[in-house]
């Protein structure tokens, strides 16, 4: 892991994985997946599903039967540790729920804001050899709890054609109305224009490989999308007091997500920072994804010395974070230096682990420094806002003469016209 000094920091040391880079072939082959899905439909996702996945299906819909089944596959402890995830997740978000509101400036006048759910919602999980029932339950609860309509949900499937017991009871739990055995780009397109099976949606969330990722940033514009995800990232700020084998814990859970993932440390002290890249090399050996852990170390991996807390927010504030762990004494008396962040856990037991299951808050987070100007997933994210007006005859005369003046102004006489007919009539 590289230490380096806050002295010598330089902004090509921002520089995360490579991975959102403009590569003009892969660009081709991700949109050329999209177009064919688009004028094919349910053959091109089952032609790509037989060739990227090695699974030849003849249906791409999950049936119920695939869900009793895996209900009765998955343990009680894992149904125990779902509901306490689910019922946690739910309250937090929950609180996020907007209304619509009205004012009256006076009493010939109503202006307000109607919110409403968006109609659908395409969620994608990754899958294959990998499970993740917790991305299945911080994409599809925001939703149910924002009234959506419909929530599809797109999986790969695993060789033998089926989905994971733990994604689909999971599915079941949040309320999922239809999953689908699709991964890659082809979901995405088969989510964003519709096949004879998968339905249309408005919007697609959840993360997913460097094809999902580019197939969402292509079809935005004609569907909605949450973000474009990048390899998974944590900031741990240490001083001396900070426990440096919780710290390279924390720091090791990311990294064994990707090569690419980025694990860094801000710290005031020099002892400590021994001690953690000491530490980080010893857990290494323990993890089952040593080789992906030990990639993700060696590229995106750095421990920042600084002098002072106010030089290393400066640089947290730089990097903009996924999660940050505010691993320092009186963590809470430095909340408000902190300025970019997706997820700020404070204090040495709330480990970023613990957002990702159990907390509440959503995991689903801003990666590649976007944490500057974007938020975690939620509620707010399945619902669109539309402006409401009403003016009286009398309301609307006493501002036409300058709506008249304004719209003129930039020559649009039409505008102008639309009141002056009406002005003709006082």
């Amino acid at each position: 892991m590289k230490m380096i000094h806050g002295t010598d920091f330089k902004e090509e040391l921002l520089q995360r994985s490579d991975s959102s880079q403009l590569d003009l072939e892969f660009d081709r082959n991700v949109l050329s997946i999209i177009e064919i899905v688009r004028l094919e439909g349910d053959r091109a996702v089952l032609d790509f599903t037989e060739r990227f996945d090695g699974v030849k299906l003849d249906n791409l819909i999950v049936s119920d039967e695939e869900i009793q089944e895996a209900e009765q596959a998955v343990s009680e402890d894992f149904y125990q540790a779902l509901r306490s995830a689910k019922q946690r997740i739910t309250s937090y978000h929950e609180a996020q729920k907007e209304q619509s509101w009205f004012m009256n400036p006076n009493e010939s006048i109503m202006l307000g804001q109607k919110v409403t759910p968006i109609d659908s919602v395409g969620i994608y999980v990754p899958g294959g050899k990998a499970a993740y029932p917790s991305t299945v339950l911080m994409n599809a609860l925001p939703a149910k709890i924002a009234g959506v309509g419909l929530i599809s949900m797109v999986t790969p499937p695993q060789r033998d054609g089926t989905i994971n017991p733990h994604v689909l009871v999971a599915a079941k739990e949040a309320g999922v109305d239809r999953i689908y055995k699709v991964g890659g780009a082809q979901a995405i397109a088969a989510l964003a224009y519709g096949t004879e099976t998968i339905e249309k949606v408005v919007k697609i969330t959840g993360p997913g490989n460097a094809y999902v990722a580019r197939a969402k940033k292509w079809v935005f514009g004609d569907v909605a999308i949450d973000m474009i995800a990048g390899p998974s990232e944590i900031c741990v700020v240490a001083d001396d007091n900070t426990n440096p084998i919780y710290a390279a814990a924390d720091l090791l859970s990311q990294a064994e997500h990707d090569e690419r993932a980025a694990a860094v440390c801000v710290t005031t002290s020099e002892a400590f920072a021994s001690k953690l890249a000491a530490e980080i090399e010893r857990q290494l050996t323990q993890l089952d994804r040593q080789e992906i852990a030990s990639q993700s170390i060696e590229k995106f991996g750095r421990i920042i010395l600084v002098d002072t807390l106010q030089e290393a927010f400066e640089i947290v504030n730089r990097l903009a974070p996924e999660h940050l762990q505010l691993m320092i004494d009186n963590p809470m008396e430095h909340l408000a230096s902190v300025r970019n962040a997706g997820a700020i856990f404070l204090g040495e037991h709330s480990p970023e682990a613990l957002g990702d299951y159990m907390a509440g808050p959503n995991h689903t987070l801003p990666t590649s420094g976007t944490a500057a100007f974007s938020s975690p997933l939620g509620v707010y994210d399945f619902m669109k806002k539309s402006s409401v007006i009403y003016y009286s005859e009398g309301a609307l005369a006493e501002v036409a003469d300058d709506i008249i003046v304004l719209a003129e102004s930039e020559q649009l006489t039409g505008h102008a016209n639309s009141i002056k007919v009406r002005k003709a009539g006082y």
